[in-house]
């Protein structure tokens, strides 16, 4: 089969939107998706219909918001291929996800001497926190590097490799580059070395195959807002093995077992790290996008978006002094470009002039962008809705906006 864009189209309220009296050309999908009415009316049903808090609760609504929050449990782990549903940890999103591996695991198995690896790829959320951890632990911080392609240096990957390495982070696709890692390779060369492995798939589970038990993965983080759901919810998958042993992350009510003033114990899986009261509605979101995108062929997705994405690197590579950033084997469903004498900033504020919604800076990527030799860069970022009419409008918005820079 294959999609039904228009109809796809219309499930989005937003994309009926004009901008500066022109129809939105939506291009920043890598910062945040659009949602479909689905996802709309499930977050509004649960506040009209059975809005409540979860789990403490023996009352009609809470039992009704308990079997929803955990039945979009089940709908995650369907979707990662996850092997128990008590290995998914909700949390507010792919940063917290890291974050909490990052504080957890480090606390467990971390100790001075050791070393932490990650790569040049990665967003801030996947750099700082382990950088953090190194700090706090006394560990050795060691960064992996792109070659000019935009492809990790797997031979220096290699050489980092030792006894020493307790756990490897890095992104399953960069939000800057759009470089489709090779995830399955990475972690075994990690678990050769007796490592653990994160994988960032925040730019992952929408784009491309999402497998965590194929991947073998020890945790896998992402966020309900960049594959179509609603923000502040995400998700950190581990392996229960490594659950079972790390210590909480927070502490407060629903992760606990016992308290009293001489100890406290701890709650099972999945809540021994879901301190507090939930964002209740958010993993309802989700599974709402998750059933969404479900509904639709999932190979078809990624090759609509592979055509669209290429159709896109053709016509970029036609507009003279246009920079194109990346060109790793595989990559998918992000643009990253500058124009030679227009700063990123200037170029992205005249294209929302004409409509088009883009990203301009640093992409939270500051590492990418010092190899690359740049402050910054414009990316356009795609999704299931976008079209190579989408594709054309972006290079119509740039030749305009170089015509008023009397480029």
């Amino acid at each position: 089969m294959t999609l039904d864009i228009n109809k796809i189209r219309a499930d989005f309220p937003i994309l009926k939107t004009t901008v500066n009296d022109k129809p939105l050309v939506y291009l920043d999908n890598a910062a945040t998706t659009q949602k479909p009415q689905s996802v709309i009316d499930a977050i509004t049903n649960y506040y009209m219909t059975f809005n409540s808090n979860i789990h403490r609760g023996t009352h009609h609504l809470s039992n009704l918001a308990t079997e929803a929050h955990e039945a979009a449990r089940k709908a995650v782990q369907d979707y990662i291929n996850a092997e128990h549903d008590h290995e998914i940890v909700f949390t507010r999103g792919t940063t917290e996800a890291i974050n909490l591996a990052a504080f957890s695991f480090g606390e467990a198995f971390v100790q001075s001497g050791d070393d932490v690896i990650v790569t040049e790829m990665e967003h801030h959320s996947n750099f700082v926190p382990w950088q953090m951890l190194c700090w706090r632990r006394g560990a050795n911080f060691r960064v992996v590097p792109i070659d000019e392609d935009g492809e990790l240096r797997l031979d220096i990957l290699e050489s980092l490799l030792s006894s020493r390495t307790r756990i490897v982070a890095f992104n399953h696709v960069s939000n800057s580059l759009g470089t489709v890692n090779p995830a399955r390779k990475i972690i075994q060369m990690a678990h050769d070395a007796g490592a653990a492995v994160l994988v960032d798939a925040a730019q992952a589970v929408q784009h491309v195959e999402h497998d965590v038990q194929a991947l073998d993965a020890d945790f896998y983080a992402f966020s309900g807002h960049k594959m179509y759901g609603p923000t502040g919810i995400g998700v950190l998958y581990g392996k229960e093995k490594w659950l079972d042993v790390m210590p909480p992350y927070q502490g407060g009510g629903e992760m606990i077992d016992l308290v009293s003033a001489e100890r406290t114990t701890y709650n099972s899986l999945p809540f021994k790290f879901e301190a507090g009261t939930p964002n209740i509605v958010g993993p309802i979101g989700m599974a709402a996008a998750i059933d969404y995108i479900n509904a639709l062929d999932f190979k078809d997705i990624m090759d609509h978006e592979d055509d669209v994405f290429e159709y896109g690197v053709q016509r970029l590579q036609e507009v003279d002094g246009l920079t194109l950033y990346g060109s790793a084997k595989h990559r998918t469903s992000i643009l990253s470009f500058n124009v030679e004498g227009v700063h990123h900033y200037d170029l992205g504020t005249l294209l929302d002039t004409s409509g088009v919604a883009v990203r301009t800076g640093h992409h939270c990527t500051q590492p990418i962008m010092t190899s690359l030799g740049i402050e910054g860069n414009v990316r356009a970022s795609l999704a299931v809705y976008n079209t190579k009419e989408d594709i054309d409008a972006l290079i119509a918005a740039i030749h305009k906006s170089m015509s008023i820079l009397g480029r």
